[in-house]
């Protein structure tokens, strides 16, 4: 489905960032892996794809630094020419009340989680070629908020308004525009969950288990696949029925 492509999947050295790695390997794509600070973890998501013939590249830098983020656009691109699939999905989650939240905090947080978003886009847009893709991916955290991240959930409200609003902008150019909004997924966010907190969580999802990374990606495959050609300024959201509006 995606045969020929190239993709920059940012935060792609775990759990749902890597998952999108793999899913998109498989279907064709040639596959950047952006990582910050875990080299052997992005090594092993690199390693991953190479099994099964998937393709890539390792882009070491920081997103929310704009000379990281200038040079892992012209590593791509010396390689592949052209991006033409986008994946703004790394992100920061700090559990704490609003109360506590320090300014270098709640900086720190929307840096890397929203302004880092609109950095990146401007990079890539010049090489992306027409009939692109840019997928966002959001939380459900953006619709109903929560009582232990408000910076976390501020940021990907404001990411879903950017979306919105570059898929206008990028219309003429056909280039599609889009978000997915996990629920709660099994990956290190919820890793100190106790075995009580995971079973609550289940039994309030009305599908009755909580989402895999894997269900994010295929989203995301089936996003940047002609199948979703006439689909821009769209949030899909993927959370076993816990949170529907």
């Amino acid at each position: 489905m995606l045969k020929g492509k190239t993709a920059l999947i940012t935060g792609a050295s775990r759990g749902i960032g890597k998952a999108i790695a793999q899913q998109f390997a498989k279907q064709g794509c040639f596959v950047g892996i952006n990582y910050a600070t875990q080299k052997q973890a992005a090594e092993q998501t690199l390693t991953s794809i190479q099994k099964f013939e998937g393709s890539g590249m390792l882009l070491q830098g920081d997103i929310s630094n704009p000379k990281e983020v200038k040079h892992i656009v012209s590593m791509l691109t010396k390689q592949r020419k052209n991006i033409d699939i986008l994946v703004h999905n790394a992100g920061i989650y700090q559990r704490h009340q609003f109360k506590d939240i320090t300014s270098k905090e709640w900086k720190k947080v929307l840096d890397v989680n929203l302004h880092a978003t609109f950095s990146l886009t401007q990079k890539v847009l010049p090489v992306m070629p027409k009939q692109s893709r840019i997928i966002f991916i959001s939380s459900q955290l953006a619709f109903k908020g929560t009582s232990h991240g408000a910076d976390y959930a501020t940021s990907k409200a404001g990411l879903l308004g950017l979306m919105r609003s570059l898929s206008l902008e990028l219309a003429n150019e056909n280039i599609l525009v889009n978000a997915v909004a996990p629920g709660t997924i099994d990956t290190d966010i919820i890793a100190n969950y106790t075995e009580e907190q995971r079973q609550k969580r289940i039994n309030e999802i009305p599908l009755h288990h909580i989402g895999t990374p894997e269900e994010i990606a295929d989203v995301c495959v089936f996003l940047a696949s002609d199948l979703a050609r006439y689909i821009t300024g769209e949030t899909i959201n993927v959370n076993g029925g816990l949170y529907i509006h």
